[in-house]
């Protein structure tokens, strides 16, 4: 009987079974395949996925989230390959499947959406009745609604979160990370703020290009300037460890701004997985980045 599904780009894919030789393209959802079906069922997976530490490092390498080898991927004769649609690049991604593998490219923008893949996965490859799934996807149900029910009781700190340096980048209120941190109880500053084109228009440094010429265009992660912080003044800053390492230096430099956030000592390192990574890394990753917002009051 045949299987079919379809992905976040609403492209209809079929099984003739359910999948078991998995090629993973994006590190979170190498976690929660390994933790659905176990580490044996990943084929392929990139130089960025680390985890489960211990088990993904005997799983072969394809490269990069943004230069994996499309040869290798299919040399490993995958039944499907699991990708990002802002990670991973598009036209690797059509040029396999062109060569006919099954791709399977998911892009949640909320952690309900990343909970709710686990499920998906666990229907997808047949193992939704399995006691290890089940739980699964219980627990991260659980982290979910427990922390919902403790953000309807805070008032949350307005915060800045950059995701790099030089440029200085952060995320505006139409992605993950910024859905994450509001569900910590940490409300991201710079939530209305889109990506201007051209690079000198986001900068604030000539007029944005109009409208339908920005189509199709992602404007989800904005160039700012420190002095667009420091007008925006947010009462606490968080530097995840990815996609950018901010060193000591870089939260020296945020510590020295006229900020409410610098003056009261509420600049400080957060695990970057726990504001990135979607799926199963959800079940621990939420509760420990509420626990550190929770911190910083």
């Amino acid at each position: 009987m045949a299987i079919q599904v379809r992905d976040d780009r609403k492209r209809a894919l079929t099984f003739s079974r359910h999948p078991r030789r998995v090629v993973s393209l994006v590190p979170s959802d190498t976690l929660t395949v390994a933790r659905l079906l176990g580490v044996d069922a990943l084929v392929g997976r990139t130089d960025y996925c680390i985890e489960p530490a211990g088990e993904v490092e005997r799983v072969p390498s394809v490269g990069g989230t943004k230069d994996y080898s499309v040869e290798k991927i299919l040399d490993l004769r995958p039944d499907v390959v699991i990708a990002n649609q802002e990670e991973n690049t598009r036209a690797t991604l059509e040029k396999l499947a062109q060569e006919g593998a099954a791709v399977f490219v998911v892009f949640p923008r909320r952690v309900e959406d990343g909970v709710a893949l686990v499920a998906r996965y666990a229907r997808l490859f047949g193992v939704e009745g399995d006691a290890r799934a089940k739980e699964l996807v219980r627990a991260c149900h659980r982290a979910l609604e427990a922390q919902r029910a403790v953000r309807e009781g805070l008032v949350p700190l307005r915060t800045f979160c950059p995701i790099w340096m030089d440029p200085l980048m952060t995320v505006n209120g139409d992605t993950y990370i910024s859905d994450a941190l509001d569900l910590a109880g940490a409300q991201n500053v710079f939530a209305d703020r889109e990506r201007r084109y051209p690079l000198a228009a986001d900068l604030g440094n000539a007029p944005p290009l109009p409208p339908e010429r920005v189509e199709g265009r992602d404007t989800r992660y904005p160039r700012v300037t420190f002095e667009e912080v420091v007008a925006r003044a947010p009462e606490a800053i968080v530097l995840p460890d990815e996609p950018h390492p901010f060193s000591e230096d870089d939260a020296a430099r945020f510590r020295a701004l006229d900020v409410p956030a610098a003056k009261r000592g509420r600049v400080a390192h957060v695990d970057g997985k726990d504001v990135c990574w979607y799926g199963a890394w959800a079940a621990e990753g939420i509760p420990r980045l509420a626990a550190t917002i929770a911190a910083l009051r």
